[in-house]
């Protein structure tokens, strides 16, 4: 075979539209072999004698797109120091734009044998492992343009890119649990209806399924367990797994786009697929096993586990980080994604010991000129000593608001004490955020997310139900701050059934009103339940998947309703922080830009605050001077607004506040069912806001008379004449 010496960079394969070019770093190594694989699985070996800096490289000038390969790396096995080469064991491209096949879990991935962890293992591993392939990085992109959505317009859909597609009726069944099916025109219809911005996709860089889920009868649904930092899931391809993953997930890119729908990936770069010291061999283990993870000080053998997965990758060894960004970069330059939500993103600051904020990695994404353009989203915890990081991301950065989340449960549950927190996370959370010079959009508000119950469980459980997961519920978390509202589980009465549609109601419209950008978990909209399990990272079935043919379609309506109403109105969606405070205003002062009210239209003072027990509030958001873009694109000037928000068992009459707030209300949403649409409601009026629902009341003008554009009218204009003279015309002309 034709071999020339190449490039040590760029790492990994490189088809140039004439040959390939391949790279792989090992300080480890002694020596590499490139492994070719055929059609038929006979294996071709490639020395690679070229070496610059610790990067083992070469140009094969008749290597295509489509050809399958792996690395053998020689050099020594002692886990005491931390070294684990063994060249018995195939070993995927760290740097792979696509992988072929799945792992089979046969011992030979093992580099110790099975119930001996002090053995060594030289069986070869290469009939049961997954293979790199060299891709066509070519695509016809037909002029694909970013949507750049800014934040305070965003509203992302968390999505499983299988469990949303798997059961859809009108996606074709071969297109169902792949990228082809997310962009599909239903799927896309159905974003576009609920003025979703954006869908952020659980992992689909290329992940191992675990042997002992396999063994159970389950699967890693969720995919946090990657691989291959480069490549997309090839289970998600509907046409095959040799490269043409990546022309499907650029073609999926490229319609969101095109509807307007930006492409944010679930990125989990704290750790990777081969576990701990009883984990397989699976590619940086046996490439260069102390570069790429983070071990034991004083015990080599051991990895460090900030994570619970079995290792933790070493962000302090700069070829592991340029593993980070080089991949960043490529899913943004190559696959045009437009943003990336971090997993156990506190995992990256430990560069030492402590989170740290000032860490390499981050100073790098801040200084990267492609990184730090796109959508930077946080998991702000890890399983590590001091691994909740809430508000303490550097200021480009924003936050799954964890506190966000379980304010608003505990106050829609009836908690007492809630009240002043709730309405800090209502507002934009300035306590977490604005000290470090950010905005409201720094915190991404969520209700429910992937981890946990689904919305409907939510308001139907108050115990998580996961016996299917074969881990004796012992698995998933306990507090889940949920109210069953009187009935564990399914049930008939209608009371009960009244009662959780309004508590959805509640957290929808809670969530998107809020100032921030809000995340909708998929289904939600839709009543999608899960059966009270609140952990289906395993459940790769119908309990996980969504059920079209079981839609609460009155939700989606409601859903659609008040995301039109933010899109609408740019006070619910500010770019700064409220400076309003919960004090006594001076008579005929001109009003705040955020004032709380109690039930009898007053303004709220401290000692209102700490009564203990409150659980209704009242709150004013002045929209004048609030400039911003409605959804049919055209510049507006807001208007005011009040907010009822009543979590009592009883329904509370609240007393509109005096006319320098408005001389009348319209009533835009109640999710109690009464009052929208009605008259309006004048100032010093009360209205009723049912038990556990909230009101949205804008200030009322006079509607708009809609000019007319009749032939009659047209000619009466030229004529000059009063309206029945030019009926008459009209019926001669």
């Amino acid at each position: 075979m034709e071999v020339w010496p190449g490039n040590a960079y760029p790492l990994g394969a490189s088809f140039d539209g004439i040959g390939t070019n391949l790279a792989l770093f090992s300080e480890a190594a002694e020596a590499v072999e490139l492994c070719l694989i055929g059609e038929d699985g006979a294996e071709t070996r490639v020395p690679l004698t070229e070496v610059d800096g610790y990067v083992w490289h070469c140009y094969l000038p008749h290597v295509q797109p489509g050809q399958r390969y792996g690395y053998r790396v020689t050099g020594p096995y002692d886990p005491a120091r931390g070294l684990r080469c063994n060249p018995n064991k195939l070993l995927l491209d760290p740097y792979a734009k696509a992988v072929a096949g799945q792992v089979d879990w046969n011992p030979a991935l093992f580099s110790y044998c099975l119930g001996e962890p002090d053995s060594r293992n030289d069986e070869d591993s290469a009939p049961h492992m997954m293979l790199s392939v060299v891709v066509n990085p070519f695509f016809d992109w037909a002029g694909d343009r970013a949507p750049k959505i800014p934040y305070h317009r965003s509203v992302i859909y968390e999505a499983h890119l299988k469990g949303l597609t798997q059961l859809h009726p009108e996606i074709p069944e071969e297109q169902r649990g792949t990228y082809a099916g997310i962009a599909h025109p239903a799927v896309i219809a159905h974003l576009k209806k609920l003025g979703i911005t954006a869908i952020e996709l659980m992992p689909v860089h290329q992940f191992v399924n675990d042997g002992t889920l396999q063994d159970k009868g389950l699967s890693n649904y969720w995919g946090y367990n990657t691989i291959g930092f480069f490549a997309p899931q090839n289970t998600y391809s509907s046409v095959g797994d040799t490269g043409e993953q990546v022309q499907e997930f650029k073609a999926m890119v490229r319609e969101l786009h095109l509807a307007g729908i930006e492409v944010i990936l679930d990125v989990v770069y704290n750790h990777t697929a081969e576990g701990n010291h009883l984990g397989p061999t699976l590619s940086f283990k046996g490439i260069d096993n102390a570069a790429y993870y983070r071990l034991v000080d004083g015990d080599l053998k051991h990895y460090m586990d900030y994570t619970g997965t079995g290792n933790t990758l070493n962000v302090r060894h700069p070829h592991s980080v340029q593993l980070l960004m080089d991949s960043l970069r490529y899913w943004v330059t190559e696959m045009h994604v437009d943003g990336f939500r971090f997993d156990l993103a506190s995992t990256l600051a430990r560069e030492f010991y402590d989170v740290d904020k000032l860490s390499t990695f981050f100073e790098l994404v801040q200084q990267d000129p492609v990184v730090s353009q796109v959508k930077l989203i946080a998991e702000p915890w890890d399983v590590g000593p001091g691994g909740y990081q809430v508000g303490n991301f550097p200021p480009q950065w924003t936050e799954w608001n964890g506190k966000y989340r379980d304010t608003v449960r505990d106050f829609w549950r009836g908690e007492p004490s809630t009240l002043g927190e709730f309405a800090s996370r209502l507002t934009g959370s300035a306590d977490l955020y604005e000290s470090s010079a950010r905005r409201p959009v720094a915190s991404i508000n969520f209700v429910t997310a992937h981890d946990g119950f689904t919305l409907r469980d939510l308001v139907s459980y108050n115990e998580k139900h996961n016996e299917a997961n074969g881990e004796g519920n012992n698995d998933g978390e306990s507090h889940n701050r949920s109210w069953n509202c009187g009935v564990e589980g399914p049930t008939d009465d209608p009371d009960v059934l009244a009662l959780r549609a309004r508590q959805q109601r509640n957290f929808i419209a809670t969530l998107l009103l809020s100032q921030g950008v809000p995340m909708l978990l998929h289904g939600d909209e839709l009543g999608r339940t899960q059966l009270g399990n609140n952990n289906t990272y395993c459940q790769d079935s119908e309990l996980s998947w969504v059920q079209w043919d079981e839609v609460d379609q009155p939700l989606v309506e409601f859903t659609a309703a008040v995301n039109r109403l933010r899109a609408d109105h740019p006070t619910f969606r500010r770019s700064r922080f409220f400076d309003g405070r919960p004090v006594h205003r001076e008579k005929g002062a001109k009003l705040s830009d955020i004032v709380w009210l109690n039930a009898a239209g007053s303004e709220m003072v401290p000692e209102d605050w700490g009564s203990g027990f409150g659980r209704s509030i009242g709150v004013f958001l002045n929209g004048d001077g609030i400039n911003g873009i409605d959804t049919r694109g055209r510049r507006v000037t807001d208007v005011n607004f009040l907010l009822y928000f009543n979590a009592h068992d009883e329904a509370i009459k609240f007393t509109l506040p005096t006319a320098e707030y408005a001389s009348a209300w319209d009533v835009v949403i109640n999710t109690g069912g009464e009052g929208a649409d009605g008259g309006p409601v004048h100032a010093g009026e009360t209205l009723e806001v049912p038990s556990k629902s909230l009101a949205v009341l804008r200030a009322y003008s006079e509607p708009e008379v809609e000019p007319d554009h009749s032939v009659a009218a047209s000619l009466a204009v030229r004529a000059g004449t009063g309206s029945e003279t030019a009926a008459e015309t009209a019926g001669t002309s």
